[in-house]
């Protein structure tokens, strides 16, 4: 679709990247499942593993245009979604910047990973400019943020890293999974590549493993020019389902955004809560920078309780909220960190990203705020010792 820049986000959400119907003109995209085109007679040369099936090209188109990008490319998960891109960005000599509080599985892969391929890497003490600065070598290549981060909602400038990699030639790379296209564009930031688990609010029921990268043509190009060696790409009925979720993924995240201010706002003040880690609350440290630079404050929070309040106990009690992994589905969940997402780093690691055994991650759902309340207070008068 032509202009779609210039589109509303739940137009984009609903049109862009549709498959037309040619034969039958049904509403909604068809899905060609097919594993083998022509390759003769044909302006494009279609297979699965270049990542440009019918389902999987328009589904890019709909992801750039959200992502207000050139084009975008998307993988079997997240994971793949940001090995592919690193990989594409870094060789041996060359040196990664990566930000300290970051999601477990990323944290895992740098340090499991890169020294079996010579690709050094730092992560700053803080999410301070001057930190990121102090970590510039002559082979640094990229910088790599998450912002919210995971678990703790930290929130970092992605005006000043990118203003900083600019000026040294550096690229840079975003985790956006907890904020969404519906919260921010980093984009509009100067940040240069975005990464998503499309798993998550662009799924957004639980039911689809899937990663997204979206950039500009170049950029593209070099992550494509890896991926399609890789070949970590989707089945095009998961390519369907995806396109068929994005259709409302404005709606349901904008839902849980209202949810999720409700409930920080809620746990706050709840006494038997110790602290509560959300930046849409007014004394969330970096408040005024998320507000700068988000649409909504997103639908995550993480939590801790005061003393005698068992952490694991409470998540066993609920009846409505579901304890479970993974998180930005239409349903409530809760997990702890240490046993789940941040499980592969150490107790060390996670002390230095401030991941505390009772942290309790909240991923608020579409449900009535007040169902979930009485669900939290049943929860915590049983888990008390």
């Amino acid at each position: 679709m032509k202009n779609s820049k210039k589109l509303g986000i739940n137009t984009i959400c609903a049109h862009v990247g549709e498959v037309k119907d040619e034969q039958f003109k049904g509403a909604i995209s068809p899905i060609f499942m097919s594993t083998s085109y022509a390759f003769d007679g044909v302006d494009t040369k279609r297979y699965p593993r270049y990542f440009n099936t019918p389902n999987q090209e328009m589904l890019c188109k709909k992801i750039a245009a959200l992502e207000k990008t050139d084009n975008a490319l998307i993988f079997g998960s997240g994971m793949a979604a940001i090995s592919h891109t690193l990989f594409a960005f870094l060789q041996k000599g060359d040196h990664i910047i990566l930000q300290q509080t970051l999601y477990g599985g990323t944290y895992n892969f740098v340090v499991e990973e890169f020294d079996k391929f010579g690709i050094e890497y730092s992560f700053t003490k803080s999410l301070s400019i001057t930190d990121f600065e102090k970590e510039i070598k002559k082979n640094t290549k990229v910088i790599y943020i998450e912002t919210p981060s995971n678990p703790l909602l930290t929130i970092t400038d992605m005006k000043a890293v990118s203003k900083l990699a600019k000026k040294k030639g550096i690229v840079t790379m975003i985790d956006n999974t907890f904020a969404s296209p519906v919260n921010q564009t980093p984009v509009d930031f100067g940040i240069d590549i975005i990464i998503h688990s499309a798993t998550k609010y662009m799924g957004g029921h639980s039911d689809i493993l899937a990663g997204a990268v979206a950039a500009s043509e170049e950029h593209i190009l070099r992550v494509w020019n890896v991926a399609k060696n890789l070949g970590g790409s989707l089945s095009d009925f998961t390519v369907w389902m995806l396109e068929r979720s994005l259709k409302t993924m404005s709606l349901r995240v904008k839902r849980q955004n209202k949810n999720a201010l409700k409930m920080a706002k809620y746990l706050a003040v709840n006494p038997d809560v110790y602290h509560v880690y959300y930046p849409g609350l007014k004394g969330h440290p970096d408040y005024k920078l998320a507000k700068k630079q988000m649409k909504n404050f997103g639908g995550m929070l993480s939590f801790e309780f005061v003393d005698g309040i068992d952490a694991m106990k409470f998540q066993n009690n609920l009846k409505l909220i579901k304890p479970s992994m993974s998180l930005a589905g239409v349903e409530s969940t809760m997990l702890s960190p240490t046993h789940t997402s941040h499980a592969l780093l150490s107790a060390e690691e996670r002390a230095i990203q401030g991941i505390k055994d009772g942290l309790i991650r909240f991923s608020v759902g579409i449900e009535e705020t007040k169902d979930l309340i009485a669900d939290i207070e049943q929860a915590i008068e049983k888990a008390k010792n």
